[in-house]
């Protein structure tokens, strides 16, 4: 599905289609979380125990860069 990015007030923002809310089952009003993935930008409802997940998975990523390096290969 192509969406536009629109002006909105000072900012800028992406219209969701009525059909895409629905079949997702977002209302006016609720949040989402965006998360990088290989494959590009994943949108999901927004979950404040997945957010502290997230938080803790860089800072774990981040002290142990060498380690992870590593065992990608």
């Amino acid at each position: 599905m192509k969406l536009k990015i629109t002006t909105i007030g000072n900012s800028a923002g992406i219209i969701l289609p009525r059909e895409l809310m629905a079949r997702l089952r977002l209302e006016k009003g609720d949040e989402l979380f965006a998360l990088e993935t290989p494959d590009g930008i994943r949108l999901t409802t927004y979950d404040p125990n997945l957010v502290q997940q997230m938080d803790v998975a860089e800072v774990v990523m981040r002290k142990r860069r060498t380690l992870l390096h590593k065992l990608a290969q």
